[in-house]
């Protein structure tokens, strides 16, 4: 086995399994998962998916995820991690934008097994891209900072992509191409309260205004209103876990009109108050289901 932290945006680890073990799992990002050789199944919540050479998934935090192994399969996963986002490296880049893209990825996939690129192109880029991170952290020295940080904006750039193209959304009974695109548009500018009237929504997708709300509700099982409001909560667990954003950074952001606001909201919908959402460290939103004692992490 080869496990290589060489830069703190990612940990990344280059290993052939005959067998899955648990492995540990934490609150942060997400896992992109490039199997190089191999074949057998990926479960997540006891749904499977064939994997084979050259797939790539996604294993989001906090949820039940293995592998069957049928041949002996080489492995090389590419950890998200929080600490990049906490200010704690020197990297000249926009860090803002760069959690943005991270926190898009984690708050608006299914978190459903199976490949997560349909792009034959892309996924040859984002293998390209993840050689060229496992290169540049085996040599790593200060020369390497610049461009890891360049090549793991590219693998959030191409992620960020094929979601938005895909039907990555809980959708029950979806039958309905717009829905997607128009799921995919509100979390897009989900911190833009104009964007999301359904007067602006009405003319982006070109329906009645008087008829957004009734399709959203039918395609979505839920309100245009408590949809946009489960977005945001789901975006505010994640700077409250995987940064140092303030209540009052949150709050103007997201577009709650203050702290009390803020706070008022996500104790409805989550049961519990912020300070002991902190203390627990552990998703609420983002936790679609919880795993039975026995299941391997």
């Amino acid at each position: 086995m080869q496990v290589i932290e060489s830069y703190k945006p990612f940990e990344i680890q280059d290993i052939e399994l005959t067998e899955w073990k648990q492995r540990p799992v934490k609150n942060n990002f997400f896992e992109l998962v490039l199997i190089k050789t191999g074949e057998g199944t990926q479960c997540i919540n006891y749904n499977e998916y064939n994997y084979g050479e050259g797939s790539l998934f996604l294993l989001p935090p906090l949820k039940c995820h293995s592998f069957t192994i049928k041949k002996p399969t080489q492995f090389v996963f590419l950890k998200f991690t929080d600490s990049f986002f906490k200010n704690v490296n020197r990297i000249n880049i926009d860090r803002n934008e760069w959690f943005k893209e991270a926190s898009y990825i984690l708050s608006n996939y299914n978190q459903l097994p199976g490949d997560i690129i349909q792009n034959e192109i892309d996924r040859r880029h984002l293998t390209r891209l993840i050689d060229m991170i496992l290169q540049e952290s085996r040599g790593y020295d200060n020369t390497s900072i610049n461009l890891i940080t360049s090549l793991m904006t590219s693998v959030l750039e191409i992620l960020i992509r094929n979601i938005k193209k895909s039907s990555y959304f809980e959708i029950p009974n979806h039958t309905d191409d717009r829905i997607t695109k128009m799921l995919a548009y509100i979390n897009e500018h989900i911190s833009k309260t104009e964007l999301l009237k359904v007067e602006n929504l009405a003319e982006v997708f070109m329906m009645s205004p008087t008829y957004v709300s009734e399709y959203f509700k039918k395609q979505v099982q839920m309100s245009l209103r408590e949809y946009i409001i489960k977005a945001k909560l789901k975006l505010v667990e994640i700077r409250l876990i995987n940064s140092d954003y303030t209540l009052t950074q949150i709050a103007d952001e997201l577009g709650f009109t203050d702290i009390s606001h803020l706070s008022k909201t996500f104790k409805r919908y989550t049961g519990i108050s912020i300070r002991d959402f902190k203390k627990n460290g552990e998703y609420m939103m983002l936790k679609r289901s919880a795993c039975p004692p026995h299941v391997s992490l």
